[in-house]
């Protein structure tokens, strides 16, 4: 369980403390708006209303106690600029900032952030990738080339093993998981026999992929 700071409670910010929560992390919430803090209450240890530009206000949380702080202010690109550098000015081990544009990420990083997240470009790459091809049901990117895809046993594999088949050798990815309907087999034996309702995970290079889910 670790200890969380988390500062911006719009959509980004409010599906993070769920999700937190549901992780059984200790969550400080943190909005200058009291209807968001009120909304937030019922899954976060405890949440305030402040202003996190307000150096006062950042002394009195004591930043340095928290394992891991996140800036998810996404409407106000200022304030989160402040944001950060006052959670490292106060001892915050590590920081997590949104971004909405690239300029920005340059930015936070500069400010202090020790990383940065897209979640509008992350969910938009990731619903490109899914959404424009009959092959792929989910996605992942690891790496700027490197991702992994859950996609459909093909038709020419089904009653044969990952051992006949030498996945590895002749497509150059590797067959995490398998998946048959809510159950998820991980790691699965080279000689399991591949089912035609199963669905895999597979990791490699993009390019590897990309070659893999389009071959006819």
């Amino acid at each position: 369980m670790k200890s969380v700071l988390l500062i911006g409670l719009g959509r980004f910010g409010r599906h993070m403390a769920g999700k937190l929560n549901e992780m059984n992390h200790e969550v400080l919430a943190i909005d200058i708006n009291e209807q968001r803090v009120n909304d937030v209450l019922p899954v976060v240890t405890s949440a305030q209303i402040g202003d996190s530009t307000n150096e006062n206000f950042i002394a009195s949380l004591g930043v340095r106690n928290f394992d891991l702080c996140v800036v998810a202010i996404g409407d106000n690109f200022q304030s989160s600029l402040e944001t950060v550098a006052l959670l490292k000015d106060y001892g915050a081990p590590f920081v997590v900032a949104r971004a909405n544009r690239d300029v920005h990420a340059k930015f936070l990083l500069r400010n202090g952030a020790d990383q940065v997240v897209y979640p509008e470009k992350e969910m938009a790459i990731r619903a490109a990738v899914k959404y424009s091809s009959d092959n792929v049901f989910d996605y992942i990117e690891l790496t700027g080339d490197y991702s992994i895809y859950e996609v459909p046993i093909p038709r020419a594999w089904v009653g044969k093993t990952l051992v006949e088949l030498s996945v590895r050798t002749k497509y150059h990815i590797s067959v995490m998981a398998l998946r048959h309907g809510s159950h998820l087999d991980p790691l699965p034996r080279p000689d399991h026999v591949f089912q035609e309702d199963e669905t895999m995970l597979i990791l490699g290079a993009n390019k590897d992929l990309t070659k893999f889910i389009l071959r006819k």
